[in-house]
C-alpha cells in the first residue's frame, strides 16, 4: 500500500484552487461542482486510507524497521530479509556509547513501523527517544528481555553496591549478543516483532529465524570444544565486554577499564601490569572499535602483544564493506582466543 501525505491544509488548498478556477471562467456551473465534489471525496479518502492501518510502509510496500546500533540491524536483516526496509540508527564505525540522536533522528523514527533495540542499559537515550516520538503505532521491542543480565565487571569486583542504580548506570553488562544462545533470544524477539506488525509474512520471518537460530546453536558447539581445549582460561581486555562469552564458556576477563571504556587509571594499569607478569599472558585484547592506546602502553610496558576481540557494537565502513557480519565476527573472535589461549602461545 503506498502512503499519501495529504493532510486536512492540502484539501482546503485543493478546494481553493478549484474556486478560484470557476470564476475565473465566469461561474459555478453544475459541471464544475460535480468536478469539485468527486475531488474532495478522492483527497479525503486518501487521508482516511493512510491513517486507518496504522502501518506506514516503504514506497515499495515494505515495512520500515529502525535499529538501534550494528548487532540489532545485523539480526533485523537476516530475519527480515528483503521484506523490510531497514535503517540503522548509530552509523558505522561509531561506538554506540558515545551516540547521541539528533531531533532529525527523533522525527525519521516516527515514520517507522517498528524499532529494534538491545536494552539492558546498551542505549542509554532509549526512553528519551521514545518518549519524543510522535508515532502512537510505533512497537519498540527490547530484544534482551528474558536474558539474564550479569553485574559488570567492575561491580563484580566491588564487595558494597550503592543502592538505587539502574541498568543505565552500568551496574550491569549489556553486551548479552556475545553469548550465541542470548543472540538466539534476540532474534526471536526480532521474529515475533517483525509478525506482529506484518503478519502476512509470518512465514518468511519464520523460516530465516528458524535457520539462523540453528547457526547460533552450531558457533555456540564450536566455541565449547574449542574452549574445552584452551591450556589457560584468563584473557586480559581493555574493554569490559566480555561478561557474557566469560560467563558462556568458563573464561575469565580482567579489564582495564568500564563498560563504556575510558581511560584506566594508574593504579589500574598498574595492577593490570603485574596480572599479566604474574600469570604469564602473552595478549591483550581490545574491541576493535575504540582506541587501543591504553593497551598499547600496557603491551609495550610487558613485551606481549596486542590483539582484536570484537565486542560486536560495531563495524568500521572497511568491514561492511568487506562482508562481515555477526558470525564471521564471532569465528574471528574464536580464533583469536584460540591463539591466546592454547599451549603453543
Amino acid at each position: 500500500m503506498k502512503k499519501y501525505n495529504y493532510s486536512l491544509t492540502d484539501t482546503m488548498n485543493c478546494s481553493e484552487q478549484i474556486n478560484n478556477k470557476v470564476k475565473n471562467q465566469g461561474g459555478y456551473g453544475r459541471n464544475y461542482k460535480i468536478a469539485a465534489a468527486i475531488i474532495l471525496m478522492l483527497v479525503f479518502l486518501m487521508i482516511i486510507s493512510s491513517c486507518g492501518s496504522g502501518i506506514k510502509e516503504a514506497d515499495d510496500g515494505r515495512i520500515t524497521v529502525y535499529t538501534s546500533f550494528y548487532v540489532m540491524y545485523d539480526f533485523a536483516s537476516k530475519i527480515g530479509g528483503e521484506r523490510v526496509n531497514i535503517i540503522n540508527m548509530v552509523p558505522a564505525g561509531m561506538e554506540p556509547h558515545d551516540w547521541e540522536p539528533s531531533p532529525r533522528d527523533i522525527a525519521d523514527l516516527s515514520e517507522a513501523d517498528l524499532f529494534i533495540y538491545s536494552g539492558a542499559g546498551m542505549e542509554g537515550w532509549v526512553d528519551k527517544i521514545l518518549g519524543a516520538v510522535n508515532n502512537r503505532n510505533l512497537v519498540a521491542v527490547e530484544t534482551s528481555k528474558g536474558i539474564d543480565i550479569l553485574k559488570s565487571y567492575h561491580f563484580q569486583e566491588d564487595s558494597e553496591e550503592e543502592p538505587g542504580h539502574s541498568h543505565d548506570e552500568h551496574i550491569y553488562d549489556p553486551h548479552v549478543w556475545l553469548n550465541p544462545i542470548n543472540a538466539k533470544t534476540q532474534m526471536k524477539a526480532i521474529k515475533d516483532a517483525l509478525i506482529q506488525v506484518d503478519v502476512m509474512n509470518r512465514d518468511f520471518y519464520e523460516k530465516n529465524y528458524n535457520y539462523y537460530a540453528e547457526k547460533l546453536d552450531e558457533l555456540d558447539k564450536k566455541y565449547r570444544e574449542a574452549v574445552s581445549s584452551f591450556s589457560r582460561k584468563e584473557i586480559v581486555v581493555s574493554h569490559a565486554a566480555y561478561g557474557y562469552l566469560c560467563d558462556a564458556y568458563g573464561l575469565e576477563q580482567y579489564a582495564l577499564d568500564s563498560i563504556t571504556g575510558g581511560e584506566p587509571t594508574g593504579a589500574k594499569m598498574g595492577e593490570i601490569v603485574e596480572f599479566i607478569r604474574n600469570h604469564d599472558i602473552k595478549v591483550i585484547f581490545y574491541d576493535g572499535l575504540s582506541s587501543s592506546k591504553a593497551a598499547d602502553v600496557i603491551a609495550a610496558e610487558t613485551g606481549i602483544r596486542t590483539a582484536v576481540l570484537n565486542a560486536i557494537e560495531g563495524l568500521s565502513a572497511e568491514d561492511l564493506k568487506a562482508g562481515k557480519d555477526y558470525f564471521s565476527v564471532m569465528e574471528e573472535n574464536l580464533k583469536a582466543l584460540s591463539e591466546a589461549l592454547s599451549q603453543g602461545e
